[in-house]
């Protein structure tokens, strides 16, 4: 099997990868609503 990595407008994502972008907390990171951005802020902080 062959991989392209040369651009992310040829690579494809898995189907366990698509599955964790459905499963996935978001919000809005302007109104201090996403989870994920609240959680790298508190890592990083």
């Amino acid at each position: 099997m062959s991989i392209d990595l040369r651009s992310d407008t040829v690579t494809q994502p898995t189907p366990e990868i698509r599955e964790a972008m459905c499963r996935a907390k978001v919000g809005d990171d302007v109104m201090d609503c996403d989870p994920t951005v609240a959680r790298l802020e508190d890592m990083s902080g």
